[in-house]
């Protein structure tokens, strides 16, 4: 295992590299902010072209973590970890020990948990070498488990309040397009489904497309057509950066509230949206149900605390709405404000929690 790291960057705390050859380990870590607490954030399993794309990606997640983190008022910094897969065969146990060595090595400043690619078991591996790991199975009686159903808690009720906000009355009747139907965009397209929406789908396997439309009614479509497609409402739940000039243009939808993180190519895109007059929801204050669950963990919580504190998430979200009603600004700009703001007013000691 080697480590090689710079710190004090403009925008990260620390950023470090993890190989092990053994296992075919190529890991980042990423550490935005430890203001307000240990860095938290989950790991994310994927295909990269590049190592630079993977530095890219860690770079600005652990940004996003950052800002959740604050405006969902936890006592947690923001961080990030990817893994590059490994290409051909391989021992995903292995890895994943060799990953939580990674955490380890870094003294409880990075918490870790899961996200996309990413499963309950294979933070059971991380935990059998570390204890900087949430997102395990819960004992009953205290949070914990597979974070995603609380991400889709948060982002379905922000959704419900949008609508109501947008278009108004209710969200029963209107269509939603949901872009991405894995862990998250599952648990969401069920709980929209039981609320009365309409539904298209999208999602690069055509397997879990065909399960969204046998459980629960949905419309599929090409993934190229889902953010064109004539609906009232976009949901988002894949990659980041799909909304763009281009894809803007092109969107039908007056609401866009979903649950991948930084959806917006730019943060102009936010404006974008504004000037179309589409209502956008930015992602990391909606998606925050998942680390939610994950402090509530690691602090030894119930699962009623998450569902107070998720069930807030659209209160949050009415606050950046009317401030950006207010200033004319796009709501992305107006969240990144008020998370700077609490991350520049935190002690110098902020609360440990690993």
């Amino acid at each position: 295992m080697t480590e090689t790291f710079t710190t004090g960057s403009a925008s990260a705390e620390k950023v470090s590299f993890f190989d092990d050859p053994a296992t075919g380990l190529h890991a980042i870590i990423v550490i935005h902010s430890t203001a307000l607490g240990p860095a938290a954030g989950g790991c994310r399993f994927w295909s990269y072209a590049q190592k630079d794309d993977a530095i890219a990606d860690a770079s600005r997640l652990a940004e996003g973590m950052t800002y959740k983190n604050a405006l969902a008022g936890l006592p947690f910094g923001g961080g990030k970890a990817v893994i590059m897969r490994p290409e051909g065969e391989f021992d995903r146990e292995a890895l994943f020990k060799a990953f939580g060595r990674a955490v380890d090595s870094l003294g409880g400043n990075y918490i870790t948990a899961e996200d996309v690619g990413t499963h309950v078991s294979d933070m059971q591996a991380v935990r059998s070498v570390t204890r900087h790991v949430a997102g395990l199975p819960s004992d009953g009686s205290h949070a914990g488990g597979d974070p995603s159903p609380w991400t889709a808690l948060g982002v379905f009720l922000s959704l419900r309040h949008a609508v109501e906000r947008r278009l108004g009355g209710k969200l029963a009747g209107r269509t939603v397009a949901v872009q991405g139907v894995g862990n998250v965009g599952m648990e969401l397209c069920r709980l929209l489904h039981q609320d009365g929406a309409h539904l298209v789908v999208a999602d690069g396997s055509a397997e879990r497309a065909a399960k969204a439309a046998h459980l629960y009614g949905a419309v599929v479509v090409r993934p190229e057509d889902v953010l064109s497609a004539d609906v009232d409402v976009v949901a988002p739940c894949a990659l980041g950066a799909v909304l763009n000039e281009r894809s803007i243009e092109n969107l039908k939808a007056k609401v866009v509230c979903g649950a991948a993180n930084n959806q917006l190519a730019v943060p102009e895109d936010g404006r974008r949206l504004a000037g179309r007059g589409i209502l956008y929801a930015p992602d990391y204050l909606v998606n925050a149900g998942g680390i939610i669950n994950v402090v509530a963990e690691k602090m030894g919580e119930a699962s009623a605390a998450v569902d107070e504190r998720v069930c807030r998430i659209p209160e949050r979200l009415a606050a950046v709405l009317d401030a950006a009603e207010a200033s004319g600004e796009g709501p992305n700009f107006v969240a990144d404000a008020m998370a700077r703001a609490i991350v520049a007013d935190a002690r110098p000691q902020a609360r440990r929690v690993a």
